[in-house]
């Protein structure tokens, strides 16, 4: 997914929805991390870009709590 189309559907949602997807790109993360350890996990990227759409969703609730 390109990044701006992701960014545009996250400024779209409303907080408690960025909420929700903020958790369960946590777990994601989690369950990312665990597989690596164990070997099992086959795309290592995926955790960089997890990693930074964790960090696109804290972005835009920040700007929401500052409007």
């Amino acid at each position: 997914m390109k990044k701006t189309n992701y960014l545009d559907e996250l400024r779209a949602k409303n907080t408690e929805q960025l909420e929700m997807e903020l958790v369960s790109a946590k777990k994601e993360l989690f369950n990312l991390r665990f597989q690596n350890a164990t070997n099992q996990l086959n795309n290592t990227a995926r955790i960089k870009e997890v990693r930074k759409n964790i960090a696109r969703i804290q972005t835009v609730l920040t700007q929401k709590a500052a409007q």
